[in-house]
């Protein structure tokens, strides 16, 4: 295998962001080849740090996959000569990215008009909930309120109709993570041609409702808000549901298009007066149900074998992890260094000519404020 494509070295990155969406989004940059540079707290460091479960004494496993390549350095941003410190660096910082709420990097004069000053091509991305303005602005928030905010979470619901907490942080990485990486490498790119930085308004609420592209769509035609968990997408249809088998293991089944669906139909037997599901899609789910529920999955999946209609177990994260496919990819092959342990990488979300498959950088120890930062 090839080594991985670094587009990335020269860049350095100064990261005032803890918890996800600013550590996820310097992840994928110091993975593509930037040095980050990681200012935390004297002491204790950042907030994920001591988030269990613990791989060393003073970090947890989430902090050590999340900041994995980095380097860190303890700075007490209250205090006058750590302000000095940062700004020192800054005609060698070509990307600055903060999560604090509005008007914090400022009132410490590290906002993005006294660090534009230091370094005119500077890429300062700011990570919120809600925005630089507005007045949600100053909200404290976490991922479900993003969805509920933007009106995402009231598109799902059980078969009692109430809301489902997600499984996955979708603000986070959908709304923060992924729109900072895109946006800081645009901003790379016009800098690198024009000379000219960039302040990025990266706000979690905006980006959320690109996700919910198809509900916005129905507004925009005049539609009524979508039935909570009763759209095509969302558990309305027989198409798209997630079926207990007789085994209690589930299986997803997807055969949105015709040609899947008719082939699925086939397969488990569904009678032909309920395989139009245009007049009465309740009945069809309740048959299907019914069919699925008498066989355990081994059946069904072996039924399936070689069938073009969409249908998979739904596994756990530990079968997910160990499937043959994933393992061929190579996205669990590497290993990395924690204390006395060794972790398998959280595989970034890029592609795989840009990803280290070994994976053998280590996380950072708390740093020294009188670290040499100097060169790359």
């Amino acid at each position: 295998m090839s080594a991985p494509r670094k587009p990335l070295t020269g860049v350095r990155v100064l990261d005032f962001s803890t918890l996800l969406p600013g550590p996820m989004a310097t992840l994928i940059l110091a993975e593509a080849g930037a040095e980050v540079i990681k200012v935390e707290r004297p002491g204790s460091g950042e907030e994920m740090r001591h988030y269990p479960p613990m791989v060393t004494a003073d970090s947890g496993v989430n902090f050590a996959l999340l900041n994995r390549g980095k380097r860190s350095l303890a700075l007490d941003l209250k205090n006058e000569e750590s302000i000095r410190i940062i700004k020192s660096l800054m005609t060698d910082i070509d990307v600055v990215v903060e999560q604090f709420r509005p008007g914090v990097m400022d009132r410490l004069g590290l906002g993005w008009e006294a660090l534009k000053a230091i370094n005119p091509a500077l890429v300062y991305c700011s990570i919120t909930g809600w925005g630089q303005d507005g007045p949600k602005a100053q909200l404290a928030a976490h991922d479900l309120n993003y969805m509920a905010e933007t009106g995402v979470l009231n598109l799902g619901a059980d078969r009692a109709g109430d809301p489902v907490v997600p499984p996955v942080l979708v603000a986070d990485i959908g709304g923060g993570t992924m729109p900072a990486v895109i946006s800081i490498l645009l901003a790379l790119r016009e800098a690198e041609k024009t000379g000219a930085g960039a302040h990025l308004d990266v706000a979690m609420g905006d980006n959320l409702f690109a996700w919910a592209y198809w509900a916005l769509g129905e507004r925009a035609v005049g539609r009524p808000d979508p039935r909570p968990g009763g759209e095509l997408v969302t558990g309305g249809s027989p198409r798209y549901q997630v079926y207990r088998c007789a085994d209690g293991r589930w299986l997803a089944c997807a055969p949105l298009e015709q040609k899947f669906w008719m082939n699925f139909c086939a397969v488990i037997g569904l009678p032909k007066a309920l395989r139009d599901d245009s007049g009465d899609p309740a009945a069809t789910m309740a048959a299907v149900r019914d069919i699925v529920a008498a066989k355990p999955s081994a059946d069904w999946l072996s039924a399936f074998e070689g069938v073009d209609a969409c249908v998979t177990l739904v596994k756990s994260i530990g079968e997910a992890a160990d499937d043959p496919h994933f393992r061929a990819r190579g996205l669990f092959r590497g290993a990395m260094p924690a204390g006395e342990v060794t972790l398998t990488p959280l595989p970034p979300p890029i592609a795989p000519i840009y990803r280290d498959p070994e994976g053998g950088q280590g996380f950072p120890a708390l740093g020294d404020a009188n670290a040499d930062l100097t060169g790359g």
